[in-house]
């Protein structure tokens, strides 16, 4: 079986590439990504194809566009990237390609009646879902979201056209299904994580801290979190956040400014289990997205799990209070009435955090991952 990735940028590609090459199936992954930095992940350098001047266009001259020619450009960066794959289409078997950057390569497998299943990575929810519940969000702040149609309309037809579609989580497949999207089209398989870089290391104080890790913006539901938090008010806890600020919740941040709220910016990938050891615990009360990847990191650290049901956290918790809780999407005082029983059950919160460690441990590596998507290939009809 010849396997070919196509991605524009790097998202998982690259664990899933190094996977398929482990199992012996992967004969190409073409990327945006220079070849020296797709080499990093131990994939060989015969089976990278580079698109570089796409992603150059999309670092370097897409920030600069208002929003009228950023969308035209993406449209442009999206349709060459799929073309990238026209050449090698008669000569395998699979192609995998990203969701919003496989339409024309799925067309031609179908206007030339090749046999190649097209499997799309999905990694969010279903477009529909996706724009009707960021729409909703983003309107509660009075700001203005503007879904770019030509884009969804594009998602819609790569479903159409793909045989299959690859998604990371229970609560995806709800939004495919509600959607119209027959069950035996949706390969469920939850993201790993690279247990050699996410460990857990002794904790050296004894200060309740609650970890969230992820862009701060309206989409991860930081409100909520920051909310929560603000109110409960408990004495010798912090509040820490990794990663970047958005200047859509600018206004939040002044709401909600507390001493022990701290945000302490983007940490290199090869640090967080440093700072993921000194937490209690991991929350992220997002809104919308497939499976958030820094659940099984944080878990991976010791960490129990606090996560909305639309994050893919539901996946990695086996039942409600053995590894961490489930709860609703912008339910605050689900929130702090699961906080402060962490906070109130110290040895507790420990030992949920030592029951989330053994569950990514036992299922949830990329070699787990790379395991699933093998067996998927063996059961994919052609």
């Amino acid at each position: 079986m010849k396997v070919n990735i196509s991605v524009v940028g790097r998202f998982h590609a690259f664990d899933l590439a190094k996977q398929l090459q482990k199992h012996s199936v992967l004969n190409k992954i073409i990327t945006t990504y220079p070849k020296r930095i797709t080499q990093k992940w131990g994939i060989e350098k015969s089976k990278i194809k580079s698109n570089l001047i796409l992603e150059l266009l999309l670092r370097f001259v897409k920030p600069k566009l208002n929003k009228k020619y950023k969308d035209w450009l993406n449209n442009i960066i999206m349709t060459n990237q799929a073309k990238s794959n026209l050449s090698f289409l008669p000569k395998i078997d699979v192609l995998i390609g990203w969701s919003g950057s496989s339409l024309e390569a799925f067309q031609e497998i179908e206007r030339k009646k090749y046999n190649v299943v097209k499997i799309l990575e999905r990694g969010s929810s279903h477009y529909n879902y996706q724009m009707k519940v960021l729409s909703e969000e983003y309107e509660k702040y009075n700001i203005s979201f503007q879904s770019d149609h030509k884009v969804w309309k594009r998602e819609l037809l790569e479903y159409e056209l793909a045989d299959y579609i690859s998604i990371p989580s229970k609560y995806v497949k709800r939004t495919f299904l509600e959607n119209g999207v027959p069950e035996n089209k949706l390969l469920v398989n939850p993201y790993g994580v690279d247990l050699s870089n996410f460990r857990q290391i002794d904790k050296k104080d004894n200060i309740f801290r609650v970890i969230y890790a992820g862009g701060f913006t309206i989409r991860k539901g930081v409100e909520y979190l920051l909310k929560a938090f603000y109110e409960l008010d408990l004495p010798n806890s912090e509040l820490v956040h990794l990663g970047s600020l958005s200047k859509e919740t600018e206004i939040i941040r002044k709401k909600y400014a507390k001493n022990n709220i701290k945000y302490l910016g983007h940490q290199p990938q090869d640090e967080l289990y440093k700072h993921y050891s000194q937490g209690s615990v991991f929350v992220i009360m997002s809104i919308e997205e497939g499976l958030a990847m820094v659940q099984p990191q944080a878990m991976a650290c010791g960490l129990p799990l606090i996560c909305t049901t639309n994050t893919g956290g539901e996946d990695l918790i086996s039942e409600q209070g053995k590894e961490g809780f489930v709860i609703n999407i912008r339910d605050v005082e689900a929130l702090k009435e699961k906080l402060k029983y962490l906070y109130e059950n110290p040895k507790k919160c420990y030992e949920m955090g030592q029951n989330a460690k053994d569950r990514v441990e036992s299922g949830f590596s990329w070699d787990d991952y790379g395991l699933r998507y093998s067996t998927n290939l063996l059961k994919v009809k052609h």
